[in-house]
């Protein structure tokens, strides 16, 4: 039998938080349960709560286009829902998303309150915890890092609040784009923001380019 030494373990568990986030078939056969965590080859780390904020709006649609036609460099968003005890995906949770559009405006409240839906929407995981959203890269608002919001719902109470974040270097490349540019960059950056400081480590989002737009992926640990 080969022996756990720690590169072996952190080999391993670089190759299941990769497999988590990006959704590939690794999950399915990377160890589950307590014997993986005992024996150090896989490690399910309890995401952080971080604030609703004040923009959280109930009742949001079942929907995986979030978009309403508004503008903005497309984003699809893999969210995978993991239990933080055992590491096994959670089929079937609710995961309920909501973010400001291009222009920094929440849906509902203020310069957006003529809509009480874009930018918002709700996704069930299938049987590998994975929610799948297309939306549009995040824009800023005044002393806020560029974020969105999360809720997990399982069995019908919420198991999770917290917020996601995105890799300033990115925002900064996806901000060139129109109609991000005619802004500028955000005023905030994660180091300084309030809300980062208190576990956004934790909290984000692997990005890549894909063709014009992006994919931001993220494993949510959660207690069921």
């Amino acid at each position: 039998m080969e022996k756990l030494t720690r590169r072996s373990s952190l080999t391993r568990l670089g190759a299941f938080v990769a497999a988590a986030a990006g959704g590939g078939a690794m999950l399915d056969r990377a160890p589950s349960g307590n014997a993986a965590i005992e024996s150090g080859a896989v490690q399910c780390v309890l995401t952080p709560e971080l604030t609703e904020g004040p923009y959280y709006i109930a009742g949001e649609k079942l929907r995986r286009d979030i978009r309403d036609g508004h503008p903005g460099t497309v984003l699809t968003l893999r969210l995978r829902v993991v239990n933080a005890s055992t590491c096994a995906p959670i089929k079937g949770a609710a995961v309920d998303i909501w973010h400001a559009d291009a222009a920094g405006n929440y849906s509902g409240f203020g310069a957006g309150a003529s809509s009480r839906t874009f930018m918002r929407g709700i996704q069930k995981t299938d049987k590998n915890g994975l929610a799948l959203f297309t939306t549009v890269y995040p824009g800023w608002y005044q002393g806020r890092a560029v974020h969105l919001h999360v809720k997990v719902h399982v069995g019908g109470s919420v198991v999770h609040t917290g917020q996601v974040f995105f890799p300033d270097a990115v925002t900064a490349a996806a901000y060139k784009a129109q109609p991000y540019a005619r802004r500028g960059g955000p005023d905030m950056p994660n180091a300084q923001d309030s809300i980062f400081v208190n576990g956004g480590k934790r909290s984000m989002l692997a990005v890549t380019k894909n063709g014009t737009g992006y994919v931001a992926s993220i494993a949510l640990g959660v207690h069921k």
